[in-house]
């Protein structure tokens, strides 16, 4: 029994064949790696290697807190992690002030930044105006925001500032200059938030003290024209006479009668009858003072009674909105925020800026990547193409 041969008819393929002998190895290399792999990673390491200017980062934390903040729950924990912390907001707005242009015009009112952000040397890519970029408002804006970078930790609510520079001392000063602005922009919302939680206490305070005034100057006019401090009192006082004198013409009767029967045609009887009618009319007078007319006493008591408690009521709301206004004070003061620094900004001794050999390492497995998914395309659709 033969066994079975099977003959291969056509031309060998170089996969079978193997590579023709004698040719270099670099000749074997496919163009599309050299254009896709080998020419990227040789301009980023000429580039970050040669030409990348070095930049000096320095750094800061902070933390953004109320006053009357309590120590967080384990679910106040979880709820911070997903960022409904009660301070997450304010500590966000900081961020955002800081990022935004008007923390660059903070930075303007002390640093010329087009001389700071400037590139250097033969670095296109880095700095303010770069390749591409034109020097409007926008522009720098853009150039700003590459320079600084603001993060925040939700597990620690702590924030990070991370300013470069192309000197130290420049990243040291501007860092410190930031943090001085958002630590401006916490006193400002402060301020606004007190003065919004007292002004309508002050408000009613101030309401309270006009309508308090305007009461004691009619009581002060009413007793200017009536000439007595206190009708009331005086009242008391014209009632104290009446009783005393009906006490006395009370006695003169008692020794009238007295007389009259031991005494008959004594001439002190006259004398008695005059002085009794005498006090007779001075008590209808007194309490003709008091009642009975419309120049009386009683008519003008009441008048005065209801200024009286019309001011003891503006008395009493007057002391109330002082309490609530005080109060007002009170609350604002207690969730007053303030930014605290942790860590205060460095001035960095060494440039960490850029990561030469971490962003040629980048780059190269990047385009592996990308080398790697176009050859796996390319193979497709070359079978597809041969079946």
């Amino acid at each position: 029994m033969t066994d079975a041969k099977i003959n291969y008819v056509g031309p060998m393929p170089d996969l079978i064949a193997g590579p023709p002998t004698g040719e270099p190895w670099w000749k074997r290399i496919p163009l599309a790696f050299l254009l896709v792999v080998v020419a990227p990673t040789l301009l980023a390491a000429i580039y970050f290697l040669l030409i990348a200017s070095p930049r000096y980062v320095s750094e800061s934390r902070f933390i953004v807190r109320a006053a009357n903040q309590p120590q967080p729950s384990s679910l106040g924990m979880a709820l911070q992690g997903v960022g409904l912390s009660s301070t997450t907001s304010d500590a966000f707005a900081i961020h955002e002030y800081i990022s935004s242009p008007d923390g660059m015009r903070e930075a303007e009112k002390r640093f010329d930044l087009s001389k700071i952000l400037r590139p250097r040397g033969l670095d296109i890519f880095t700095g303010w105006p770069r390749f591409g970029e034109g020097r409007s408002d926008e522009s720098r804006y853009s150039g700003f925001q590459r320079f600084v970078t603001i993060g925040y930790d939700a597990a620690t609510g702590i924030s990070v500032l991370r300013v470069e520079a192309f000197d130290p001392q420049t990243a040291y000063q501007l860092n410190r200059t930031l943090l001085e602005g958002g630590e401006g922009l916490v006193n400002r919302l402060n301020v606004r938030q007190a003065e919004d939680a007292v002004k309508d206490a002050r408000l009613s305070v101030e309401e309270a003290r006009a309508r308090l005034a305007e009461i004691q100057g009619q009581l002060t006019n009413f007793r200017n024209q009536e000439r007595f401090v206190d009708p009331a009192r005086t009242a008391a006082e014209g009632s104290q006479l009446i009783g005393s004198l009906m006490t006395t013409l009370a006695t003169l009767r008692a020794e009238r009668s007295q007389l009259a029967v031991e005494a008959p045609q004594s001439p002190q009887i006259a004398s008695l009858d005059n002085r009794i009618a005498a006090y007779e009319r001075q008590i209808e007078a007194e309490r003709s003072k008091i009642a009975g007319s419309s120049t009386s006493l009683a008519s003008k008591i009441g008048s005065y009674e209801d200024l009286v408690a019309r001011r003891e009521l503006a008395d009493k709301e007057l002391a109330q909105a002082t309490a609530s206004l005080i109060g007002a004070a009170q609350e604002a003061r207690r969730q007053k925020l303030y930014l605290e620094r942790i860590v205060n900004p460095n001035t960095p001794d060494k440039a960490t800026a850029p990561r030469r050999f971490m962003s040629i390492v980048t780059v190269l497995v990047s385009v592996l990547l990308a080398y790697a998914v176009g050859w796996l395309v390319w193979a497709g659709v070359r079978e597809h193409r041969q079946s």
